[in-house]
């Protein structure tokens, strides 16, 4: 994640150097990232008895990556939530509301196998993408902003997540809320916390290692993408295509309802731009591991496509915002 500065061209020149390093490694990380997930997802496919082993590891992974992100949080980050409350209640409404029901929505009308509906659907009740700031930042959207919103909705995750899935995908299999909820503190909560507290204690190690931080979530990523599509590798020959349109529509949906929540929340054109990534992008990663530990590898499949797409789609729409002037 981007760090959030509060200098009035922030989505254009971060304020300092190390910032603008790390906006410029973030920025290659995330054109690079795509590449990696489809060759870790391919090597996953063609020799999948290498990745299926590691299985067990994907919540370790998951904690490394959530770990990074706790790295780069910092107390402003969390003051812009008291400085701009309804911004950032409008965003997390805003996403734990359109990525469920989209996702429910359109398993429905695809009528997704009952492992696939609930994969999807447990996609969208996931938190906000670890790359969602980096992606408003070349928007040139509110960054901080962003952060906040991917900050606070990490942090209720395991009671809002379980909550919601248990609601929208009950009725497709059997949902061990309880269970859950014990595995988002686990891989999610406790790693973030943990990484905040590192980078007030050890701020000057961690100013060193922040640029590399978008790489390292990247390769973990996609080694967790490899794991998933090894796992489920001998199903994706029939499920790819229509797990692959379901994952299109669902991101499209968040990317498009993000903005328009914004709009009309009244938001400006900055805030708008970063809500449609906080919406739209989700913590793929989270999702996988909850689907691979409670339903199986295949209710995974969506996880991993959506990892891929996400970070496609976030690129290109940001290319285009970033070409538009900003309204006032």
């Amino acid at each position: 994640m981007l760090e959030a500065t509060n200098s009035p061209s922030e989505t254009e020149s971060p304020a300092n150097p190390a910032l603008a390093a790390e906006a410029k490694i973030a920025r290659i990380a995330v054109t690079v990232f795509p590449l990696l997930v489809v060759q870790a997802g391919v090597l996953g496919f063609l020799i999948p008895d290498l990745f299926k082993p590691m299985g067990v590891a994907v919540p370790y992974l998951l904690g490394i990556i959530m770990f990074c992100m706790g790295l780069t949080l910092t107390p402003p980050d969390f003051a812009s939530v008291a400085r701009r409350p309804w911004a950032v209640a409008l965003g997390i409404v805003a996403h734990y509301v359109i990525m469920p029901g989209a996702g429910w929505l359109i398993a429905v009308l695809l009528q997704l196998p009952p492992e696939l509906a609930v994969g999807l659907i447990l996609v969208g009740c996931a938190p906000s993408g670890t790359a969602s700031n980096v992606m408003a930042f070349l928007a040139k959207g509110d960054v901080a902003l962003s952060v906040a919103v991917a900050s606070v909705s990490t942090l209720i995750a395991p009671l809002v997540t379980p909550a919601l899935t248990l609601f929208l995908a009950g009725s497709f299999l059997n949902i061990d809320a309880g269970a859950m909820v014990l595995d988002i503190v686990k891989t999610v909560l406790l790693p973030v916390i943990a990484g905040l507290l590192a980078r007030l204690f050890l701020s000057k190690l961690v100013a060193k290692v922040l640029p590399a931080l978008p790489w390292a979530s990247a390769v973990v990523i996609s080694l967790i993408v490899a794991i998933v599509v090894a796992g489920s590798a001998s199903k994706i020959v029939a499920a790819g295509g229509i797990v692959f349109l379901a994952v299109v529509l669902h991101n499209g949906f968040g990317l498009g309802l993000g903005y328009l929540a914004g709009k009309l929340g009244r938001l400006d054109d900055k805030a708008r731009r970063a809500l449609a990534f906080e919406v739209g992008m989700q913590n793929s990663g989270l999702a996988a591991t909850l689907a691979t530990a409670h339903f199986g590898a295949l209710a995974a499949l969506p996880s991993a496509v959506f990892s891929l797409w996400h970070n496609i789609s976030g690129a290109i729409v940001a290319a285009w915002l970033a070409r538009r002037p900003l309204k006032d």
